[in-house]
């Protein structure tokens, strides 16, 4: 089977396609004709390294998965050849206390498919139940493979972790990312009032037809005025922040009093301020996230399956132009997601 692989870190031109041996299918697992795969910009962070993270090389990179049950286990009842599946990322052990109370993605364990393990972007690929979920008859393979980890983090963040009220304000930065155009339906679905920021004129209307009521383009140097005139003597309740150092001095001058400002990334740099004398004179609080437990990720697929979550394709790419794909993701050049087709 042809496989996207990496045998070392670096630049787009580590990328190889390969072809391998296909994985066999176990009693206790099944079988998946991958379709489409969707490229996150974890798959950008892989293959150029992580610095403090191990990632066991060669890997096979990819977390979002569509295709169809080839093979089942059998141990396996839950499905059957011929059904049309999505890809769920997570990895975790179910002996882990943290599993056991229905937080996987809290575990000490807990491992992302492409990342911790060899992902799905490869023709064939052998997973365990809870790795796959039936597919929304809506969409096609490039549309659900386009949706898991985007949305799952999205949701943990603004639902679990920050606990998102239909009558606050929340800032989203990057709206023509996969998870800052996620977070704008999750947002507008719950019924706050979204303000966003794009890089440019030209993908203002693009944010605006996610769903945000207001959107501001953060290269311009007076954004944080013009967002503080906006919002007059209001401030946001929470702020969605996957950026980092860039944005961060921003995000702590415009964070409402008992705002939450919620992370999941630092693209931009990790090592940021924090006065700390603001932050419990205003009591706000500053929350970590990562992915979202299998509940949330059930959650999503029944906003999807019911037309409230949407796909957001930029382009789809054949496996063999890997290469394009990364090169578009990482030069920003995408409006939406990045699809591999199979």
């Amino acid at each position: 089977m042809r496989a996207v692989l990496i045998n070392e870190h670096g630049s787009a031109d580590v990328l190889r396609l390969k072809d391998i041996e296909d994985p066999v299918c176990s009693a206790d697992k099944v079988k998946i004709n991958i379709k489409a795969s969707s490229v996150n910009h974890l798959d950008i962070w892989v293959r150029k390294g992580i610095p403090g993270i191990k990632i066991p090389l060669p890997m096979i990179l990819g977390s979002d998965g569509a295709g169809i049950v080839i093979e089942v286990g059998t141990e396996i009842s839950a499905f059957k050849v011929g059904d049309k599946v999505v890809v769920q990322p997570g990895l975790y052990d179910a002996n882990c206390r943290h599993v056991k109370k229905g937080n996987e993605n809290f575990s000490n364990t807990y491992g992302i498919l492409g990342e911790t393990e060899s992902g799905v972007q490869c023709d064939y690929v052998v997973l365990k139940p809870e790795n796959i979920h039936p597919m929304s008859a809506l969409l096609s393979f490039e549309e659900a493979a386009s949706m898991q980890l985007v949305f799952m983090t999205a949701y943990q963040m603004l639902v679990e972790r920050a606990f998102l009220k239909p009558y606050e304000i929340v800032l989203i930065y990057g709206a023509t990312s996969g998870v800052g155009a996620a977070a704008i339906q999750i947002a507008t679905d719950i019924g706050a009032k979204v303000i966003t920021t794009v890089g440019s004129k030209s993908k203002i209307d693009y944010a605006l037809g996610l769903g945000a009521d207001y959107v501001f383009n953060h290269s311009d140097s007076n954004c944080l005025s013009k967002i503080k005139t906006t919002l007059r003597n209001k401030r946001p309740d929470v702020i969605f922040e996957h950026v980092g150092l860039k944005t961060w001095e921003m995000s702590m001058k415009l964070l409402g009093r008992g705002g939450r400002l919620v992370t999941c990334g630092a693209t931009s740099g990790h090592d940021v301020n924090i006065d700390l004398r603001h932050l419990f004179s205003k009591q706000q609080s500053i929350i970590g996230s990562t992915m979202s437990n299998i509940n949330v990720f059930k959650e999503v697929q029944k906003k999807i399956s019911l037309n409230i979550y949407k796909p957001f394709i930029d382009r789809v790419y054949p496996l063999s132009d890997i290469k394009h794909a990364h090169m578009r993701m990482e030069n920003r050049k995408h409006l939406g997601k990045v699809v591999l087709s199979l």
